[in-house]
């Protein structure tokens, strides 16, 4: 079974910056593409980034600029450095990684706070 673990998440104000992490059970060059997600109380999970094994990232429009995500194979963990954080950033963010487009897997969340 596949595990994630997600960690980094916190309480910081408005402006500041946090970096998540999500460390895989196995190698990470097996994902076909690795990816954080946020759901906010009251709102649907959203896709924030993702990264395909050939390096290739995409964005929600709402945190282009601001957030980057990567990789490290040979850690096995993918990073979501978040910048000029807002409270609107505010939720539980989860790590997601694809072994085919048929197999998923989730990590528990990590719990991120903007104050104002």
């Amino acid at each position: 079974q596949v595990q994630l673990v997600e960690s980094g998440g916190g309480l910081v104000q408005a402006g500041g910056s946090l970096r998540l992490s999500c460390a895989a059970s196995i190698s990470t060059s097996r994902f076909t593409a690795m990816a954080w997600y946020r759901q906010a109380p009251g709102k649907q999970r959203e896709l924030v980034a993702a990264i395909n094994s050939g390096g290739a990232t995409n964005y929600a429009d709402s945190v282009k600029g601001r957030f980057t995500i990567s990789r490290d194979n040979a850690k096995n963990t993918v990073h979501l450095q978040m910048n000029s954080l807002k409270p609107e950033d505010t939720a539980v963010y989860y790590c997601n990684a694809e072994v085919s487009i048929w197999t998923g897997y989730w990590g528990q969340g990590t719990q991120v706070t903007v104050s104002s």
